[in-house]
C-alpha cells in the first residue's frame, strides 16, 4: 500500500485534507437551489462509501509495504472493526447536524463554530490518545483558534440583528452540537490503526485504508436512522420523503456524490498522514477547513454581504487568529 515517508509530505496531504473538508459544503450550497439538505445528504454518504472503497482497492492494495486491503479487512479484530465503525456513526450524527447548520446559518458560520469547536476539543482528545509534537506550541495554537471562534460568533450575532432570531440561534446551537460530537470521531478510527507501524501493522489492527472504509460503512448504516428521522422531523420546513429522493435527476444526485468524494479524499489523506504527523496534528490541520469554508462563505457565497465595518473587522481578526493558530500547530508537529 502507499505509505507516507516524510513529515513534509504528511503536512502537504493534511493541507489537501483541509481544502477538501472545507470545500465539500459548496456542493450542498449548489444542491440547495432545488434540493433539501436531507436528500442531498444521502448522496453525500454514498459518495464517501464508494470513494473509500476505490482508495482501498487502489492505493491501499499496491506495492509490497503493509497489508493490502482485502487481507487486512479479513484479519481485523472485532474490537478494532467496531471502533472504526463507531467512529463513522459518531461522525455521521455530527455531520448531519453540521449540514443542518449550513442550511440555516451558512458556511461562514457553521464551519468556524461547529468544526472549529471540533478542532479545539479533538486536538486534546487525539493528543492524549496518541501524543505527538510539542504540547506547549500545539495548545497555544489551539488557544488562538478559540479566540477566532469567539470573534466569528460575535460577528454572526451582529449580522443577525433585525432578522429572525429563532432561526439564527437554532443554526448556531446546532453548529455547536455538531462540533462537540465531531471532536470524538477521529480518535475512534485512529485507535483501530497501528499508527506506529504502517509497514507491518500489528495483527488485528487495520491499515488507514481499511479503517476509513469501515468508518464509511458506519456512516451508511447510521444514516438509515439519523437521516430518516430528520426527513420526518426536520429542524425547519415540511417533512420530506424517500419518493422525493428517487425523483431527483442525475445531475442533482451527482452533486451530492461529488461532495462525498471530496470529503472522502480529504479523510483518506488525513489518516494516511497520521503515521508521520501523528493523529493530533493530522486532525488539527485538516480541521483548518474551517477557514477554507469561511472563505467560500464570505467571499464566494456572500453570506456576510452588507455587513458593517465592525463585523468585517471581526471577520478579519477571525481569519488572522485562525491562520496563526494553524501555523503554530504545524510548528508543534515538527518539534
Amino acid at each position: 500500500m502507499f505509505i507516507v515517508s516524510s513529515y513534509t509530505l504528511a503536512v502537504g496531504l493534511c493541507f489537501i485534507t483541509m481544502l477538501c473538508w472545507g470545500s465539500w459544503g459548496n456542493t450542498q450550497k449548489l444542491a440547495a437551489k432545488t434540493w433539501r439538505y436531507e436528500l442531498f445528504y444521502w448522496d453525500y454518504v454514498i459518495g464517501i462509501v464508494l470513494f473509500s472503497l476505490v482508495m482501498a482497492l487502489t492505493l491501499g492494495s499496491i506495492g509490497d509495504q503493509g497489508r493490502s486491503f482485502i487481507p487486512d479487512l479479513m484479519q481485523i479484530s472485532a474490537g478494532n472493526f467496531g471502533s472504526a465503525f463507531l467512529g463513522g456513526i459518531i461522525f455521521n450524527a455530527s455531520n448531519i447536524l453540521l449540514s443542518a447548520a449550513i442550511s440555516l446559518a451558512g458556511m461562514a458560520v457553521a464551519f468556524p463554530v461547529g468544526v472549529g469547536l471540533a478542532l479545539v476539543l479533538g486536538v486534546f482528545i487525539n493528543y492524549f490518545g496518541a501524543p505527538a509534537g510539542d504540547p506547549v506550541t500545539l495548545f497555544i495554537g489551539v488557544g488562538l483558534i478559540v479566540f477566532a471562534l469567539i470573534f466569528n460568533g460575535i460577528a454572526y450575532g451582529k449580522l443577525t440583528r433585525g432578522k429572525d432570531k429563532s432561526i439564527a440561534k437554532k443554526g448556531l446551537y446546532i453548529a455547536l452540537s455538531a462540533g462537540f460530537l465531531m471532536s470524538f470521531f477521529y480518535r475512534f478510527v485512529a485507535a483501530a490503526v497501528d499508527l506506529n507501524n504502517f509497514e507491518s501493522p500489528t495483527p488485528g489492527m487495520a491499515t488507514p485504508y481499511t479503517a476509513v472504509f469501515i468508518f464509511s460503512l458506519g456512516m451508511l448504516f447510521s444514516n438509515f436512522f439519523f437521516n430518516t428521522y430528520l426527513m420526518r422531523k426536520p429542524f425547519v420546513g415540511a417533512p420530506v420523503t424517500y419518493k422525493a429522493y428517487f425523483s431527483g435527476g442525475f445531475s442533482t444526485h451527482a452533486v451530492g456524490i461529488l461532495g462525498g468524494i471530496i470529503w472522502g479524499l480529504g479523510t483518506s489523506l488525513s489518516y494516511i498522514a497520521t503515521g508521520e504527523a501523528g493523529a493530533a496534528i493530522s486532525y488539527a490541520l485538516g480541521q483548518g477547513a474551517t477557514m477554507v469554508a469561511a472563505f467560500w462563505g464570505v467571499f464566494i457565497w456572500k453570506e456576510f454581504k452588507g455587513a458593517s465595518k465592525s463585523v468585517n473587522l471581526l471577520l478579519f481578526l477571525m481569519f488572522l487568529l485562525f491562520t496563526s493558530g494553524l501555523a503554530l500547530i504545524i510548528v508543534a508537529g515538527n518539534q
